[in-house]
C-alpha cells in the first residue's frame, strides 16, 4: 500500500517522534527542521522545502516549549519563544494557505488562565497568564486568521513509554523514585496529561476526517502532580508513601513566574464528533509499563 505524504515540523521531538513511530507503516513524514536547513521562521526557507515535497497535509508540532526560559523572555518579540512559536507558525499558516495545505496546528491548554473549576472546553475564551502561553494563543489566532481548513490540536503534560533525549512529566517522576530524590509534588496543582500513544491515534483520525477547529487530545483524568505521582509509584512497584505533598501556593511565594493552578481540560468534544475515547491516567500508566516490560 502507497504512504500518503505528510509534511510535518518538529518530528523528532517527544511527541513528533512517537507519532513518526506509530504512524510510519500508513504515512510517508517530510519533517522542516534546522537539520536540514529549514528555519520555520524564514518563509522562504518553508516555501522553498514545499515546493519540493508535495503533500495536502502539514502537522506543525515545532515549537519553544522552555517554560522558564520562556517567562525570562516575557515581551521580548525577538526572542527564540516568540519567533518560533509565533512567527514560525504565522509563515506556517500563510504557506498552507498559499498551497491549500490542511494544517493540524499542535497547542496547549495553557492558552487558558487556570482558574476556572469547570473543565476547560474548546469554546472558552483564551486568557495566557505567562509568556508561553501567550505565544502559543497568538499562534493559534495566526492559524483562524489566515485559515479556513485547519485543526488546532492541543495537548498538555505529554508523556509516552520511553524517550531518552527529554524525560516527560512521568519519566521524571519515575527517575525521582528510582534515585530516591523526587521533590515534592504540588497537592494543590491541577493537570490533565496526554498520553502520546493515544494522541498518536487522534491525529491519524484528523489527517483522514480533516475536520475543522479546536480539538482538545488531552487523556481523560485530571488530577493533581501530587496524586500523578502516588499512581505512578504503585504502578511501577514502589512504595507510595516515597511521595511527598508539596503545595503549589507556597511555592509561588519564591518565584514571579506565575504557574495556571487548576488545568481541568474537557475532551468531550473529541469523543463526540471524531468517535475517540481515550485512556484514563491508570490505563495509560499501565500500558507504559507493559510497553517497558516487553523490552
Amino acid at each position: 500500500m502507497q504512504k500518503i505524504p505528510i509534511l510535518t515540523t518538529g518530528l523528532t521531538g517527544l511527541v513528533g517522534s512517537r507519532i513518526a513511530e506509530m504512524l510510519g507503516d500508513r504515512f510517508e513524514f517530510f519533517n522542516m527542521d534546522l537539520t536540514i536547513g529549514v528555519d520555520i521562521t524564514d518563509k522562504n526557507k518553508v516555501r522553498d522545502f514545499i515546493k519540493t515535497h508535495f503533500a495536502k497535509v502539514m502537522i506543525h508540532l515545532a515549537a519553544f516549549t522552555d517554560m522558564n526560559a520562556a517567562f525570562e523572555q516575557t515581551d521580548d518579540k525577538q526572542g527564540l519563544c516568540y519567533q518560533v512559536n509565533v512567527i514560525g507558525t504565522k509563515n506556517i499558516a500563510q504557506i498552507c494557505k498559499e498551497n491549500d495545505i490542511y494544517l493540524i496546528h499542535i497547542s496547549t491548554g495553557l492558552v487558558f488562565d487556570g482558574t476556572q473549576t469547570q473543565p476547560y472546553r474548546e469554546s472558552d475564551p483564551r486568557n495566557p497568564i505567562e509568556w508561553y502561553g501567550q505565544t502559543k494563543a497568538w499562534a493559534e489566532e495566526e492559524v483562524e486568521k489566515k485559515l479556513t481548513h485547519y485543526a488546532i490540536a492541543r495537548i498538555d503534560y505529554p508523556f509516552r513509554a520511553k524517550f531518552t533525549a527529554k524525560p516527560d512529566i512521568v519519566a521524571k517522576i519515575k527517575q525521582g523514585l528510582v534515585n530516591n530524590s523526587l521533590y515534592p509534588q504540588f497537592s494543590d496543582m491541577i493537570i490533565t496529561p496526554t498520553y502520546i500513544d493515544d494522541m498518536a491515534q487522534a491525529i491519524e483520525v484528523i489527517i483522514k476526517k480533516q475536520p475543522q477547529g479546536i480539538y482538545q487530545l488531552n487523556n481523560s483524568t485530571s488530577l493533581s502532580t501530587y496524586e500523578l505521582a502516588k499512581k505512578v509509584a504503585e504502578i511501577f512497584g514502589f512504595d507510595s508513601k516515597i511521595v511527598k505533598k508539596g503545595s503549589l501556593e507556597e511555592y509561588l511565594k519564591t518565584t514571579n513566574r506565575p504557574y495556571q493552578k487548576t488545568m481541568r481540560i474537557s475532551n468531550e468534544k473529541v469523543q463526540r464528533e471524531l468517535g475517540l475515547k481515550s485512556m484514563t491516567i491508570d490505563e495509560a500508566l499501565k500500558d507504559i509499563k507493559t510497553q517497558l516490560d516487553l523490552d
